[in-house]
């Protein structure tokens, strides 16, 4: 018998085979058993400790999950889903968890009949075709521009959410809000850019009742002089600068050296005029309020205040782009290069307002505002965050419904018809790739089943109804009724679901469980550059010397 051959170092840890696929599938599970109580709208909140101390309270499964810090591999990957889901849809991040650990977990048995994973995947593959399909035909389209089924939808969605028991105000707001910024690209398609132009401001205090979307932008800022300025314009003539409005200063230390006394009364009274040249420029257009992202100089100061102009310094960049297309203004680079048509006059209220202690400038009731705030009060700051996500998420189904208005039914409805097609389905696929479809199949049934164990029903008695009820196929849209437990028809229970919200979660569960299925080796300790016998314990001192050789220590 030879030596046995050294191929890996001995710090390399090495797992490979069935028992890699093992310990994926556990920690794919542990973190989708983490999520799993806050799905539904009986659903449990989640408090995480993050590294500075301070606390988030939600139920938000990819807010949970970005805080979190995970050893394992597999599991990082899991987090990446709820992500990606996150900005895709921004709906469905607690599902795609929950799924996908599911697809996992049923993979196991056939792992230990040692199936190959190709195959599994292969027979998922097929699974996530069909599913989709039978997606397509139980969807149904709406018009977009209806509000009563808007705001049914809207409420599905975020019925799961902490914010529910506000009842339809988030819902309102959010549709408020995505409604004003959507932007017509032709052929039916809209496009809407929460992002970029709704501006969600957090004002602690007031109640929660006070939240509203505003028909224009408001931003964290005064006016310059408030003793000199006015506070309130109706109707105002905006301009919008990128420029400042101050003498420019060398661009490196520029040293000047002056003669004679009167040069330097000369030089001062350059700097003036030509502060008051930007101002006479900007001023012939008569604009009743003039706003730069740069400075603004006590005597820019002066002439506006003097010509009865109010001005606002520094505002950020993104505020301005929203004010720009909420008053329809052009942002103006250079003061020489103004025009008329660069002056805005869509708004129908310039107004500075002290809430709570700080001052807030709103331009409200805009003509044909692009962009908005959504303005959101409440008791605390833990309470805000919550609500904030929440919108996030009722503001996503929003826009998944203008670009794409087709429904499916919520409440494990969508899941249960799925899987009983699948199930038809499975005795046509022939070969060895039957039976993991079929699992795949069974595995879609961890949503209803979820939702019924968070609202605390007898859990094998209601999945058995319900699939009972789905297996001859007569009903698509009976589903749990999350709140009670019972079941019910979903169209008449208004819980709807978001077609694409539904096929992206498919898709990134499936195809997760896939890429984890297929890892069979996991080689960890790679980072250790060391010589042997130098062990951790000595730490070793570097000279200038050795610096540039860190990669040729000896192996």
């Amino acid at each position: 018998m030879q030596a046995p051959v050294l191929v890996l170092k001995d710090s390399l840890k090495r797992e490979s085979g069935s028992k890699v696929h093992h310990t994926n599938i556990q920690a794919s599970k542990a973190v989708a058993d983490i999520i799993r109580t806050t799905l539904g709208p009986r659903s449990m909140l989640k408090m995480l400790l993050d590294a500075s101390g301070g606390i988030v309270v939600t139920n938000d499964g990819n807010a949970i999950l970005r805080e979190l810090d995970l050893a394992h591999p597999a599991a990082k990957s899991m987090i990446e889903l709820s992500r990606t889901q996150d900005e895709e849809v921004g709906d469905g991040t607690t599902s795609v968890i929950v799924l996908a650990g599911e697809m996992l977990h049923v993979a196991e048995e056939f792992i230990n009949k040692s199936y190959h994973p190709t195959v599994i995947c292969r027979a998922y593959n097929k699974a996530l075709e069909d599913a989709l399909a039978a997606l397509d035909k139980i969807a149904m389209p709406i018009d977009a521009k209806d509000r009563p089924t808007m705001l049914g939808l809207v409420k599905s969605c975020i019925g799961t959410k902490f914010t529910s028991q506000f009842g339809d105000l988030i819902a309102d707001l959010a549709i408020d809000a995505t409604t004003t910024v959507g932007v017509d690209l032709g052929q039916g398609l809209r496009e809407v850019d929460i992002k970029k132009y709704i501006k969600v401001e957090k004002v602690p205090g007031g109640q929660l009742e006070d939240s509203k979307v505003l028909k224009g932008v408001m931003f964290n800022k005064d006016v310059v002089a408030p003793g000199k300025m006015r506070r309130k314009i109706v109707n105002p003539r905006i301009i919008l600068l990128d420029s400042p409005l101050e003498y420019k200063k060398g661009e490196n230390q520029t040293n000047a050296e002056l003669v004679k006394e009167e040069d330097w009364g000369v030089l001062l009274k350059m700097e003036e005029e030509f502060i008051e040249n930007l101002c006479m420029q900007i001023l012939k257009f008569k604009p009743d309020l003039v706003i730069t992202e740069k400075g603004l100089s006590d005597l820019a100061c002066h002439y506006f205040s003097k010509a009865g102009v109010s001005a606002i310094r520094r505002l950020r960049k993104t505020d301005n782009n929203r004010i720009a297309k909420a008053c329809g203004a052009v942002i103006v680079n250079r003061p020489d290069e103004l025009q008329e048509s660069d002056v805005g006059t869509g708004a129908g209220l310039f107004e500075v307002k002290k809430i709570g202690d700080e001052f807030f400038a709103f331009i409200v009731d805009c003509k044909d505002p692009k962009a908005c705030t959504v303005l959101l009060r409440g008791a605390s700051k833990d309470l805000l965050n919550e609500v904030e996500r929440n919108l996030q998420d009722a503001m996503s189904v929003a826009r998944n419904i203008i670009k794409n208005p087709k429904l499916v039914p919520g409440g494990g409805a969508t899941e249960l018809t799925v899987s009983s097609t699948l199930k038809q389905k499975s005795s046509s696929v022939e070969g060895i790739e039957k039976w993991p479809y079929e699992a795949a199949a069974i595995a879609f049934e961890a949503i209803p089943r979820t939702l019924a164990q968070n609202c605390g029903v007898n859990v094998i008695r209601t999945m058995t109804a319900l699939q009972g009820k789905h297996a001859n196929g007569e009903n698509a849209w009976i589903g749990i009724d999350g709140n009670t437990g019972a079941i019910t028809d979903m169209k008449e229970a208004k819980i709807w679901d978001a077609y694409n919200v539904k096929a992206q979660t498919f898709k990134t569960a499936i195809e997760a469980a896939c890429m984890l299925l297929r890892i069979d080796d996991i080689v960890s300790g790679i980072k250790k550059k060391q010589a042997p016998g130098a062990g951790p314990s000595k730490p070793t001192i570097e000279t200038e010397g050795d610096a540039d050789g860190e990669q040729i220590l000896p192996d």
